[in-house]
């Protein structure tokens, strides 16, 4: 393990950046901020990207903060290694119908679309799920006996299976996790989702 790693916590005004701050500093690692600030961002080693509630107010946040173009850059272009959480995976989105029409970042082609069980469970999906791992790395190399993660979410990623590195049932193939070159989402919170949360912190940053 790199505890001298460089981890930045995007500070979008939407993420639960606290709760992940305080769960990289009990795995040791000691040199974790939560920014908005494009040249801090730009020294860190890796990027986590919380978020919290709707995606139209999350693309105004992100907007009013001018993060989405040093972003591009870091994750595009100097290929730095970036972890969504929740909202944050569904922004990198082609696109949401979330309240209305919006475009994502579109780093990982795919539509969030409201989740539809048919009628067989509630929505939205909150509480704890297993997963099925299609992709055992990096996110889940750790994660072989802990595959129980807590889920609070409305709407749900759609994507080719070859991004898809998890996926759940909830009366529908709800995608999980996804991955794409440097890029890394879960739909769930790891830092709510205790040692399974842990050990897959553990596991991205460890595989840089």
């Amino acid at each position: 393990m790199n505890s001298k790693l460089k981890i930045g916590i995007i500070d979008y005004g939407v993420g639960n950046t606290y709760s992940i701050f305080n769960a990289l500093s009990f795995l040791n690692y000691s040199k974790v901020s939560i920014t908005d600030k494009e040249r801090e961002i730009e020294a860190m080693d890796a990027l986590i990207f919380p978020g919290v509630g709707a995606f139209d107010e999350a693309c105004k946040q992100l907007a009013k903060r001018q993060l989405a173009p040093v972003l591009n850059e870091q994750v595009l272009v100097r290929k730095k290694p970036i972890l969504g959480i929740c909202l944050g995976m569904q922004l990198f989105a082609t696109s949401s119908e979330e309240n209305g029409q919006h475009e994502g970042l579109n780093w990982i082609p795919g539509q969030v679309k409201k989740i539809d069980t048919n009628n067989q469970f509630p929505v939205p999906h909150v509480g704890w799920n297993d997963i099925n791992i299609e992709k055992d790395e990096p996110l889940f190399k750790n994660n072989a006996d802990h595959v129980h993660f807590y889920f609070d979410h409305s709407y749900h990623f759609e994507c080719e299976p070859k991004f898809i590195s998890s996926w759940c049932d909830y009366g529908t193939k709800i995608t999980a996790s996804v991955q794409k070159d440097n890029i890394f989402g879960v739909q769930f919170h790891p830092e709510k989702s205790h040692i399974s949360g842990l050990k897959l912190f553990r596991s991205f940053l460890s595989s840089i």
